[in-house]
C-alpha cells in the first residue's frame, strides 16, 4: 500500500524528495520544510522557492499561497543562509579550454586545388 500524496507536492517535487530520503509525510515533519529543500539542492537539483513553500504547505495541509507572507519570508530568509553554505555545484569546469587555430588556404601544402571551370 503506497503512501497517501501529500498536498501540493507534484511529480518532480516528490520525486526530488525520494531521492534524498524524505518518502513519507513523518520524513518531511522530522526534517522541516528548510531542511527538505536544502537536500534537495544539496543533491544537485535547482529548484524554486516554490518547492519550499509547497512543502511548508503540505506540512500545514494547506495550498502554498495559504501560508502567510511572514512566514514565507522566513523560509526564504532560512533557506538562503542555509544553501549559502553549500558548494556550487557548477564551480569546475568539464572539459579543459577549446582552442581554435585558423589556416590561410594559401599557407597550406595540402590546400585544395581550385577545382572551378574557366
Amino acid at each position: 500500500m503506497s503512501a497517501p500524496k501529500l498536498r501540493n507536492l507534484g511529480p518532480r517535487s516528490a520525486a526530488w524528495l525520494r531521492q534524498v530520503g524524505l518518502r513519507t509525510r513523518e520524513d518531511l515533519e522530522a526534517a522541516g520544510a528548510v531542511e527538505a529543500f536544502v537536500r534537495v539542492r544539496r543533491a544537485g537539483f535547482r529548484p524554486s522557492l516554490n518547492l519550499l513553500y509547497s512543502i511548508e504547505g503540505a506540512l500545514l495541509d494547506c495550498h502554498w499561497q495559504d501560508v502567510p507572507e511572514a512566514r514565507r519570508l522566513q523560509l526564504a530568509e532560512a533557506a538562503e543562509a542555509a544553501t549559502a553554505q553549500l558548494p556550487d555545484t557548477r564551480a569546475r569546469t568539464a572539459a579543459g579550454p577549446v582552442t581554435t587555430i585558423l589556416h590561410d588556404a594559401g599557407d597550406r601544402d595540402d590546400a585544395m586545388p581550385d577545382t572551378t571551370e574557366r
